[in-house]
């Protein structure tokens, strides 16, 4: 009996984790608090799996009748559809805040206005575009490689952005439309890395390491950028770390695949 209550506290965890970052349906009788929300952490990585999974079917499904680039756009489309583009508003708030503010103050302000300005419209376009870019190359080396790196992506950038909360000072009591899981145990990080560095058995388990490596450079300098621009960390900066570290990891895969790895 015990060991039932633990596994259908995790899958409540679980479901809550769903529901909080992405637009598919879960059952409305979930309680939600903040301590469940912050608990609910060490399953974004499971959640970036399950986006990428379905833009990786996607991808597949179109490519069997159109041309690939066709398939990756619409696998793009399908991540933002799954997510209600929570990521990229992030990424556009943020980019409009450290862009057009002087000050910590003027900063959240700018980010918690819910109209996008030049800067975040730049970084959106720049960023899609990109993204684009990168899986189309990954494609052209080998199609299975463009499925793979989606889920690896989706999975290791979620798993980045959310262990930033462990380490990193919340800078706002309030968000814009969403409670934010703003506290993490040791025990969430661990399970929330776990997550992630299974999938990369999985997937490339030689590359383990570079991996390794690779995320804690990238998670370093997330940090540095936000302690330097606003002291810490906002909802809308966690999902600019998500969309930069999905960008890195599809950078640091194609690069593999150029030299031959």
């Amino acid at each position: 009996m015990a060991n039932r209550a633990v596994l259908l506290e995790q899958f409540r965890l679980l479901l809550i984790a769903i529901g909080f970052f992405t637009r598919i349906p879960v059952p409305s009788q979930i309680n939600v608090d903040s301590d469940s929300l912050n608990h609910a952490s060490r399953y974004f990585g499971v959640v970036g799996t399950l986006v990428g999974a379905i833009a990786a079917l996607v991808m597949w499904l179109v490519s069997l009748v159109m041309p690939m680039s066709v398939a990756i756009v619409m696998a793009m489309f399908t991540s933002v559809i799954l997510t209600g583009g929570f990521h990229e508003d992030g990424l556009a708030d943020t980019a409009d805040g450290f862009g057009g503010g002087w000050s910590v103050a003027d900063k959240l302000s700018i980010m918690k206005d819910s109209r996008i300005g030049s800067y975040g419209a730049i970084a959106l376009v720049l960023v899609l575009l990109l993204k684009f870019c990168l899986l189309t190359e990954l494609a052209l080396y080998d199609p299975v490689s463009a499925l793979g790196a989606l889920v690896l992506a989706h999975t290791l950038s979620r798993v980045i952005a959310a262990s930033l909360i462990y380490t990193e000072t919340y800078v706002r009591d309030e968000g814009k439309s969403k409670p934010l899981a703003n506290q993490q145990s040791f025990h969430d990080l661990l399970i929330l890395v776990i997550s992630g560095m299974l999938l990369v058995l999985l997937i490339s388990p030689t590359a383990m390491l570079t991996f390794i490596i690779c995320g804690f450079i990238i998670r370093t300098m997330l940090c540095f950028c936000f302690r330097r621009q606003i002291g810490g960390y906002t909802g809308d900066t966690l999902g600019a770390a998500q969309q930069v570290s999905e960008l890195a990891i599809y950078m640091l895969l194609l690069v593999g695949r150029t030299n031959g790895a």
